[in-house]
């Protein structure tokens, strides 16, 4: 039976947690959060396996899109003008 999470170890220089002016517990988090919103807005993944990926409830993460500036919406203009026109 495998094990539900796998840890991932990367190594960064020390210059960049002073830089961000947060210490490695903070930037992990953070990391996370922007990989799972990057991954989103390109939809690559869902909004639950992006709010899985960045350790938030659903809604949580909805709510960091906006601190992202992304929509919550994977459509564009032209996806909801045809879906608007098919009904």
């Amino acid at each position: 039976m495998q094990a539900a999470t796998m840890q991932v170890s990367i190594e960064l220089p020390r210059s960049v947690f002073s830089a961000l002016r947060q210490d490695p517990t903070s930037f992990v988090r953070e990391m996370r959060l922007a990989a799972a919103v990057k991954w989103y807005e390109m939809q690559r993944v869902s909004q639950a396996k992006a709010a899985e990926v960045a350790g938030l409830s659903r809604a949580g993460f909805l709510s960091a899109l906006t601190r992202f500036d992304v929509s919550p919406f994977q459509y564009d203009a032209d996806e909801i003008v045809e879906e608007a026109g098919s009904e």
